[in-house]
C-alpha cells in the first residue's frame, strides 16, 4: 500500500494511512477534511479542527457571515427562523468543512441518503442553494456548485385539500357560535396561513374588509368580507383582542393552534383534514370560480405564481373548462359586433 492517502470517491471510501488504513464514508466530515488536506498537502495526519472555534473559510464561517448579511436580515423573522433551523441542523455535523473544496458529489450523497424524506431534503437543498449563491458573492468560492442540482421526486401533494363535503361535516359538528367553526371560517374565508390567523382581530377590520400583514412574507392584503365569514363573526365574542384565544384566553401560537384544529377535525371525523388545507381550499375554489392567477394570489398573499398553481392543481378541470369556453363564447361576439360582416352588394362587384 502506498504511503500517500489515496481517495476513491467514485468506487467507495476514502482510505488515509494513518496508523493503518482508515476508511470513512464519503459524505463524513472526516472524508471531507483529509481528502482536502490530502489534496493540499497538508500531511498525512487528519485533525478535526475543534467544533468550538470558527475556521476562516468554513461552512461555520461561511453561516457566521451569511447571518449578518442584508440577504438574511431582510427577510422576514418567520423565514429567518426557519432558514436557521435548517442550516443549523446541518451545520452541526460539517461546520467544519472547508467551503472552497465543497463538490456536488457531497451534497448530492448527503441528499440521497434523505430519500425517506424527500421534502426535508430538498428544503436543505434550497437554503444550501441560497448560502452558496452567497458565498460566491462574496468570493468564497467561484462558482455555486450545486446550481442547477435537482432535488427529490416528492410523491405527496402536500396537506389534503378540503372538499365541500368535508366542510359541510365540519360546520355540521361545530356549529356558529362555537371557536371552533369561527377558526374554519377564518382560514378558509381569508385564505391565510395559520401563523396569520391567530393574529387576525377586529382591529384589522373596517369598512367591511379584513386587512393584514403576513408574518411570512410581510405582504399586506386586504380582503373583502365574504357573507358566510361575516356570519360567522356576527356570532361570535368581541371581548377579545384576537378572534381566536386558548382556553386560558390568550393568543394562540400557529404551532398551538395547529394542534388544537386537528383535534376539531378529528371531532368531525377528519383525521385527513387540517388548518393549512383551508388554505388550499381557498385557493381552489378561488380557481374554480374564474379567477386569474394575479387575483388568488391578491387574496393568499403568495409571493409567486408558481406557488398558487402547486395550490391550484386540484381545482375541477371541467369546471375551468366550462369557464374557459364562456369566456371564449363572450370574447367571439364582442369580435362580432366590433367587426360586423360587410354585405357585398351586386354594385361591389
Amino acid at each position: 500500500m502506498s504511503d500517500q492517502p489515496c481517495a476513491i470517491v467514485k468506487g467507495g471510501p476514502f482510505c488515509a494511512p494513518i496508523g493503518g488504513p482508515v476508511c470513512t464514508p464519503i459524505d463524513s466530515e472526516a472524508f471531507f477534511l483529509a481528502y482536502h488536506k490530502a489534496l493540499a498537502g497538508i500531511g498525512d495526519r487528519v485533525e478535526r479542527v475543534a467544533t468550538s472555534r470558527t475556521e476562516p473559510g468554513s461552512f461555520g464561517d461561511l453561516l457566521r457571515r451569511y447571518y449578518s448579511a442584508p440577504e438574511f436580515l431582510n427577510l422576514a423573522d418567520g423565514t429567518q427562523r426557519n432558514y436557521r433551523r435548517i442550516l443549523e441542523k446541518f451545520g452541526e455535523k460539517h461546520r467544519d468543512w472547508p467551503v472552497s473544496g465543497l463538490k456536488r458529489i457531497h451534497i448530492k450523497t448527503i441528499i440521497g441518503k434523505m430519500e425517506d424524506r424527500p421534502q426535508a431534503a430538498n428544503s436543505l437543498l434550497k437554503r444550501l442553494k441560497t448560502l452558496l449563491n452567497f458565498a460566491a458573492e462574496i468570493d468564497m468560492v467561484p462558482h455555486n456548485p450545486l446550481m442547477g442540482m435537482r432535488g427529490l421526486k416528492v410523491s405527496s401533494e402536500g396537506f389534503h385539500t378540503w372538499t365541500d363535503e368535508e366542510i359541510s361535516r365540519y360546520e355540521a359538528r361545530h356549529p356558529i357560535g362555537s371557536k371552533a367553526r369561527l377558526a374554519m371560517a377564518l382560514m378558509l374565508f381569508t385564505g391565510q396561513r395559520k401563523s396569520d390567523a391567530v393574529k387576525m382581530g377586529w382591529q384589522h377590520v373596517k369598512d367591511g374588509r379584513i386587512a393584514v400583514r403576513q408574518q411570512k412574507t410581510t405582504t399586506m392584503v386586504d380582503i373583502p368580507i365574504h357573507p358566510d365569514l361575516k356570519r360567522v363573526l356576527d356570532g361570535s365574542p368581541r371581548k377579545n383582542l384576537t378572534f381566536l384565544v386558548t382556553e386560558y384566553g390568550k393568543p394562540f401560537t400557529a404551532n398551538g393552534f395547529g394542534n388544537w384544529m386537528r383535534d376539531r377535525c378529528n371531532e368531525a371525523g377528519l383525521p385527513q383534514c387540517s388548518s393549512h388545507g383551508l388554505r388550499k381550499a381557498m385557493a381552489k375554489r378561488l380557481a374554480e370560480a374564474g379567477c386569474s392567477v394575479n387575483e388568488i394570489m391578491s387574496i393568499t398573499g403568495h409571493a409567486t405564481e408558481g406557488e398558487v398553481i402547486r395550490y391550484t392543481k386540484e381545482a375541477n378541470k371541467t369546471v375551468l373548462a366550462d369557464h374557459a369556453m364562456r369566456a371564449l363564447q363572450l370574447d367571439g361576439a364582442r369580435r362580432k359586433s366590433a367587426n360586423p360582416v360587410r354585405k357585398v352588394s351586386k354594385s361591389d362587384g
